[in-house]
């Protein structure tokens, strides 16, 4: 029997974010990635409140019910940190486990290198962003046509410009399900749009360097690169190098750990108590 949940709504960093929470326990924080609503990191699982946490997931500033940021520049990583920061205040006072897909991933790290003290474990699935790519204007090409699209043609012109070319065939017309269905449930595409200009010219942290500072344990979650391309497994690896606690996870064949909300809340409760353990 799922656990009940509770809607609500917090004051981000100049937004009002939509969010919800159910169970009771050990709070356990969701981060979605860019174009994701609060659903795609668990995929909609209630497997964590029926294990014993209190799992609080809301949409980022500009997604799904979330209101769109005062600015169209207003989706930085230093922005993003604050909302969170905000929703954990309200919702989750103490330390707490933070799972976070691609743009989520990328959040939780900001926070937990801002914020040491209030981080028990780390779960980083898929991580996108890379510190040692090119920031050229050509970079940001594909996501500039993405917000193009998006902003002049709604789902039909996101999907355009999508190449779904690079996705292998097995797997294409599941990805391009999945994105109809995500961009379909944002209240405000043109936030989103916005978005996709902004957050892949923001950098949560300098270079890998510096996630040495973070001591808690770390989950790395990757997927192989006929699945999912745009976060290559190879990048996944670099973040497990750099995190000193942390280990890689990854399919051995068949669908992406990513993509199955049970196993992934299930590597999200073993961290969680693994870093009880340790804590005492």
């Amino acid at each position: 029997m799922a656990e009940p949940v509770t809607e609500f709504t917090a004051p981000g960093e100049g937004v009002e974010l939509s969010g919800e929470y159910a169970g009771e326990g050990p709070p356990v924080v969701l981060l979605h990635g860019l174009t994701a609503t609060r659903r795609y990191v668990v995929m909609g699982s209630s497997a964590l409140a029926r294990a014993g946490f209190h799992v609080i997931s809301y949409d980022a500033r500009g997604h799904g019910r979330s209101n769109p940021a005062p600015a169209r520049d207003a989706y930085t990583y230093a922005l993003l940190a604050r909302d969170l920061e905000e929703v954990i205040a309200w919702h989750a006072p103490g330390r707490v486990v933070l799972a976070g897909a691609s743009m989520g991933a990328h959040t939780a790290l900001r926070f937990a290198l801002e914020h040491p003290g209030r981080v028990a474990a780390l779960v980083l699935i898929t991580p996108g962003y890379d510190p040692e790519a090119s920031d050229s204007p050509e970079a940001f090409a594909g996501w500039d046509a993405l917000s193009r699209g998006l902003r002049e043609g709604g789902v039909e012109g996101f999907i355009r410009a999508y190449d779904l070319e690079r996705i292998a065939e097995p797997w294409r017309a599941t990805v391009e399900t999945a994105m109809r269905q995500r961009i379909a449930a944002h209240e405000h595409p043109h936030a989103v749009a916005d978005a996709l200009e902004a957050v892949p010219r923001s950098r949560p942290f300098g270079d890998f360097s510096e996630l040495a500072a973070i001591a808690c344990p770390v989950a790395v979650i990757g997927s192989r690169d006929e699945a999912d391309p745009g976060h290559p497994l190879e990048l996944a690896r670099g973040y497990a190098q750099a995190l000193p606690t942390s280990r890689l996870i990854v399919e051995e064949s068949g669908s992406p750990i990513a993509w199955q909300g049970g196993r992934v809340s299930r590597v999200i409760a073993e961290l969680a108590l693994e870093s009880a353990r340790e804590d005492g």
